[in-house]
């Protein structure tokens, strides 16, 4: 099932972000072909403020244990973190 993994950065912490992105990319690479989407989220100034990922996962709980040893979330970059199913509809 593909899960979409929503965070959002804590106001004023993209220096935890840039420090931490090199082992978050590391990471995400590590799920090969179960990867489907990932990047970051923008505000209206472009300025990086959260991170979307889609990847294909068994269930809830192997998407909540990728969410929760992502190297960001173990940095405390983020504020919050939406995890839901997705159905990709198109193309």
């Amino acid at each position: 099932m593909l899960y979409l993994i929503h965070a959002f950065d804590k106001t004023d912490h993209l220096q935890t972000r840039m420090d931490n992105r090199p082992e978050h990319v590391a990471y995400l690479k590590s799920f090969g072909e179960k990867l489907h989407a990932a990047g970051p989220t923008l505000d209206a100034a472009e300025n990086m403020n959260g991170s979307l990922v889609i990847l294909d996962l068994a269930d809830l709980a192997e998407a909540e244990a990728f969410a929760a040893n992502d190297p960001y979330a173990k940095a405390g970059l983020f504020e919050k973190v939406i995890i839901q199913p997705w159905k990709k509809v198109l193309p």
